[in-house]
């Protein structure tokens, strides 16, 4: 372990991609979600080109009540003399503002804008980094190499047979992305940014998959 980086220049390290990640898209980091909306960038090209149309909150707004107004129609007010103040007519179809008695502030509600994920492009160029990333820390440290297999310790504990290898990876693959499905995120979301943000369900969630990998490793090391 000694050609590693010490643990605190890793936490270093995450801990600026994740809050440089976050001041410059103003979303949570994750690295399955991205993995997902790649995957269906067709998709997800139509949705972005929906969100674009209604990119203004009010203009959203204004759309949503002339349809309100274009399918139901105005509300017919009580007749003369019933003592009840109304407002004057609306013409048809005509989009009215939405009133309320207590507008939220900006700081109380976030816009549908904050809500909308972040662009399929920045996603794509996050895998991408990740892979040169990868790539060139193999390559100056002098440990790159091209292989198929997932080394001598995995043959030592594991199985030394090609197929059983791949079968076994394949395996341990579909259950990640099933777990990470069932949870709402993968280790990146939900250890980085969730517990960064203090999210209560990120904090279960990073609990669970840690206790659950350190009670499968000890396992593993009993009955190995």
């Amino acid at each position: 372990m000694s050609t590693y980086w010490p643990w605190w220049a890793g936490a270093v390290g995450l801990a600026l991609v994740t809050i440089t990640y976050t001041l410059l898209t103003d979303r949570s980091l994750g690295v399955s979600s991205a993995w997902d909306r790649v995957l269906h960038w067709r998709s997800e090209r139509r949705i972005e080109r929906m969100d674009e149309e209604f990119a203004d909150d009010q203009a959203l707004a204004d759309a949503l009540a002339a349809a309100t107004a274009e399918h139901f129609g105005t509300r017919p007010g009580p007749g003369p003399g019933s003592g009840v103040t109304t407002s004057p007519p609306v013409a048809y179809g005509k989009p009215q503002p939405f009133e309320s008695d207590n507008e939220p502030t900006p700081s109380e509600s976030p816009s549908a804008a904050s809500l909308r994920p972040v662009p399929l492009v920045t996603q794509a160029a996050l895998l991408v980094s990740i892979f040169l990333g990868g790539l060139i820390a193999a390559v100056t440290s002098g440990r790159f190499q091209l292989r198929f297999d997932m080394g001598p310790g995995f043959k030592d504990l594991v199985t030394a047979n090609s197929a059983a290898m791949i079968g076994l990876l394949f395996l341990g693959g579909v259950l990640v992305g099933f777990g990470t499905r069932l949870a709402g995120g993968c280790s990146s979301g939900h250890g980085l940014s969730g517990c960064g943000r203090l999210r209560p369900v990120s904090i279960v969630a990073t609990a669970v998959f840690f206790g659950t990998a350190v009670a499968v490793s000890f396992l593993l090391w009993k009955v190995i």
